[in-house]
């Protein structure tokens, strides 16, 4: 004869059983996926902390496993670039258009860059060939090329115009990592214009005289200053050839 359990033990054994806890599933990890997670770091965070641990901790789970998926940070970047460069609208190369084309170019691709922080640090010194890198390149050299420049200044000229790019968006990026406001920028200025105008004038006539000039005009109109230059100076080297 069997013992009867204690009322309150027949008491438990008659309650359901709770379901088991479980957290919501990881998606399946992919080189998609590990660019994807790259991107949100990127966008929240900048450039400088897009390393491989915390793109992992994004995907939740471990660096090692992004490896099997991404070789190391510098393919990883690679891959963020070629997700950014996808981004800038391409024209349709027209030899009566292709100064404006290749000028609104350069503007989208700076643009592109400027919506990740610290992204265009990302052109410097990096030769991609990946496939929307290589798309873009096409429209250049087709751009370059449909406006009769000769093969060695179409090839210098991408570069050329490529760092100059760079450049402008990594003073951009420093600026705004430095945070200062208009106004703070507008008092820096002022205060640069005043120190420049005290500077004995007999040593320093041009750079006294010139004081206003040096510092006038924003960002935007400077960087358009130095496109048109570097445009237009390409175009006449088709007239300066024949």
């Amino acid at each position: 004869m069997t013992t009867p359990a204690p009322p309150w033990q027949r008491a438990a054994r008659s309650r359901p059983a709770k379901p088991p806890l479980t957290r919501p599933a990881k998606p399946p990890l992919s080189r998609q996926a590990v660019v994807e997670a790259a991107m949100t770091v990127l966008t929240a965070e900048g450039l400088p902390a897009m390393s491989m641990r915390r793109v992992a901790q994004e995907l939740r789970t471990g660096p090692a496993s992004l490896y099997a998926h991404v070789s190391n940070r510098y393919e990883l970047e690679d891959l963020v670039y070629d997700r950014i460069v996808g981004e800038v609208p391409l024209p349709e190369p027209d030899p009566a258009r292709w100064q404006e084309q290749l000028t609104q170019l350069m503007r989208d691709t700076l643009a592109a860059f400027a919506r990740y922080p610290g992204a265009a640090r990302l052109t410097l010194a990096r030769v991609p060939f990946t496939p929307n890198s290589l798309v873009y390149l096409e429209v250049m050299l087709a751009l370059l090329r449909a406006g009769r420049l000769s093969d060695r200044t179409a090839s210098f000229g991408i570069d050329l115009l490529s760092l100059y790019v760079s450049a402008t968006g990594i003073e951009d990026t420093i600026h705004l990592e430095q945070g200062p406001t208009e106004e703070a920028v507008g008092e820096r200025f002022a205060r640069m214009r005043g120190y420049l105008q005290s500077l004995p004038a007999d040593r320093f006539p041009n750079v006294v005289s010139m004081a206003g000039p040096l510092l006038a005009g924003g960002g935007d109109d400077r960087f358009e200053f130095g496109l048109d230059i570097l445009v237009r100076g390409l175009a006449a080297t088709v007239t300066q050839a024949r």
